[in-house]
């Protein structure tokens, strides 16, 4: 699942990729396909949960991209 500006760089609120051994791979295959999210911050969550390291990503996993958060 892809959220707010994200989904404005992507042009996809969903999206499904495989063979992604782990986040980091994710995050260089995505900047491959979408140039601008080399430049844009934003978050994974993976099954839910915000992740902040790399992650081996096995089986099936439900992966959020989530832009910066503001508020407070």
């Amino acid at each position: 699942m892809i959220f707010g500006q994200l989904t404005d760089i992507t042009g996809k609120s969903e999206l499904m990729l495989y063979d992604i051994p782990d986040t980091d791979t994710l995050i260089r295959t995505l900047q491959s396909i979408y140039p601008a999210l080399s430049d844009t911050k934003f978050a994974i969550a993976l099954n839910k949960k915000v992740i902040r390291e790399n992650t081996l990503l096995e089986g099936d996993n439900n992966i959020a991209l989530l832009p910066p958060f503001s508020g407070g």
